[in-house]
């Protein structure tokens, strides 16, 4: 157990006890709340679950018959099953997402209990001291705890958001694969030049998948990072950036070219790549400038933008903050971690303006072999 010292005697324990309490009933609060939301997902997932078998059953149906249905009633029924199949995955994902928030308050909710249950015991907690008086120090998580938590919440936001693009992405893709390959499977004997057809079509949805896993891959983790490093890397994806979305995108670099330790190439190309995503979707920028500086002890990365603009100190706000620009969070969290900076400027109808500052500890290169 912990104590602080205090010369005043006039210290009120109860209030200790007070606010303890107000923190386990606030968290009462939002389990009930968490439950009611619960029944109410776990009941979409059921009526998803039976629009999906009612949607499996029509497409059954339709295989039974294939060559008397017409074409257009074919794709209903393979869209329908598409659709109802992603809404289903995505609420279930919902699902599992407050399944562990839930167990999270819950297990927060008996560490409470169990501290009221001691302190409600133990009566007045002031002890009599030749110095002064002593009393038990409310809990307090340490700065470790706190940048511990920090990491967890940033691994868990990647894992969420590359758990949706592959929703989005590849399992889609593959989702549509294995409907065309059953119609071609179906019309090979009875319709040879339309399987012919279905097979074009299936070649050219492969080919163009094939380039957006390509692409997923290269966002994940360009292997040119760890190869050449991180200004040739961010010159390729600005390239890439701005023939993909027709987005003019003008990046330049000053200082040494040369290697940083690899956490901060890392940290650096992910903040970047972020602010780019940020702007280009929510944002609505046409028109983005890139200013990398390689100096000796820090890197910084200055980035304007000709969007609609926003209000930072709305957007960086976890409980009022617009949802569309919450990624700036994320992006200003892990830069914090690493003892960097990020400042944002920013308006409506201004456009925006980001500076990320991170150090160099040249250290921590790896020597040459």
């Amino acid at each position: 157990m912990s104590y602080m010292y205090s010369n005043t005697p006039d210290n009120d324990d109860d209030s200790i006890l007070d606010q303890i309490q107000a923190e386990y009933d606030a968290i009462q609060l939002r389990l009930r709340e968490a439950r009611t939301t619960l029944e109410q997902n776990n009941a979409e997932v059921k009526r998803l679950e039976d629009e999906y078998g009612r949607a499996k059953t029509q497409l059954a149906r339709i295989h039974a018959s294939f060559d008397t249905v017409p074409r257009p009633d074919i794709k209903v029924a393979y869209d329908t099953i598409i659709n109802t199949q992603s809404r289903l995955w995505s609420m279930q994902n919902q699902l599992e997402k407050l399944r562990n928030n839930q167990q999270e308050l819950q297990h927060f909710s008996e560490i409470l209990e169990v501290v009221l249950a001691h302190l409600e015991s133990q009566g007045p907690m002031m002890l009599s001291s030749n110095v002064g008086v002593v009393t038990t120090a409310r809990p307090k998580m340490t700065a470790t705890g706190e940048t511990i938590i920090r990491i967890v919440q940033a691994q868990e936001d990647e894992r969420q958001l590359m758990a949706k693009n592959l929703h989005d992405g590849p399992a889609q893709s593959l989702t549509n694969f294995i409907l065309q390959a059953e119609v071609c499977q179906r019309l090979f004997d009875r319709d040879p030049d339309r399987a012919s057809v279905e097979l074009n079509n299936l070649k050219t949805a492969a080919s163009a998948s094939f380039q957006k896993v390509r692409d997923f891959i290269f966002d994940l983790r360009p292997m040119m990072l760890d190869d050449l490093g991180l200004v040739p890397t961010l010159r390729r994806y600005t390239e890439n950036f701005r023939q993909k979305y027709e987005v003019s995108v003008d990046f330049n670099s000053t200082g040494e070219e040369r290697r940083i330790p690899k956490h901060t190439e890392v940290m650096m190309f992910r903040s970047i790549q972020s602010l780019l995503g940020i702007t280009r979707d929510y944002l609505g920028a046409k028109n983005i400038k890139i200013q990398l500086d390689m100096g000796n002890e820090v890197i910084a990365a200055r980035m304007e933008d000709d969007g609609k603009g926003f209000d930072p100190e709305v957007a960086l706000d976890h409980r009022h903050g617009d949802s569309n620009v919450q990624g700036l969070n994320a992006v200003r969290e892990r830069v914090e971690l690493v003892g960097g900076e990020v400042d944002i400027y920013s308006a409506p109808g201004e456009g925006s303006r980001f500076q990320i500052v991170l150090p160099i500890y040249e250290e921590d290169l790896e020597p040459d072999l």
